[in-house]
């Protein structure tokens, strides 16, 4: 249970590759560990622990997509495959991309942050940040525009950065 609570977040991550709506990710999640629990005596501690239960969340993943009408056709068996293939090639770059872009929320001003850190982190709608900030919804939508592209360049830098120092 411990070490499922340590990959948690890195499991949803994961399964939002897949499944862009984070209430039917965290779904799968919640499946995903009711699916590991009944089969953790299977667990080989001689190997990762994230990859383990991440083969889970990508069981739970397909058998989501093929089941749900409003997910059916988003994805087939052979694209996600695919995808959790590439996903995996990539996961070293991801995780310094993802430290890098931890770094640059940091240095983010305070507003922006905010902004950023609630329509992302904790769900609040572009209406429901629009009613809080009382700016309009259009606004809204142009600052998470250019915060996206403030966040990006700045990552890209720091792996640049990063890069040239490796030589």
């Amino acid at each position: 249970m411990r070490r499922f609570l340590e990959c948690q977040r890195g499991l949803l991550r994961y399964v939002m590759c897949f499944v862009p709506n984070a209430h039917d990710a965290r779904d799968i999640v919640q499946n995903t560990a009711v699916a590991m629990w009944k089969k953790h005596d299977s667990y080989d501690s001689s190997q990762p622990f994230q990859s383990w239960a991440s083969g889970f969340a990508l069981n739970e993943t397909r058998q989501f997509l093929r089941t749900n009408q409003r997910w059916k056709h988003f994805l087939d068996e052979e694209t996600v495959l695919l995808l959790a293939g590439r996903r995996e090639e990539l996961s070293d770059e991801l995780d310094e991309r993802r430290i890098h872009l931890r770094e640059c929320l940091r240095a983010l001003p305070e507003t922006q942050r905010v902004v950023v850190e609630s329509y992302y982190f904790h769900d609040q709608t572009v209406e429901n940040l629009s009613e809080i900030t009382g700016r309009s919804v259009e606004a809204i939508y142009k600052s998470l525009q250019k915060i996206r592209s403030v966040l990006m360049k700045c990552v890209q830098r720091r792996q640049q950065a990063t890069f040239g120092a490796e030589r």
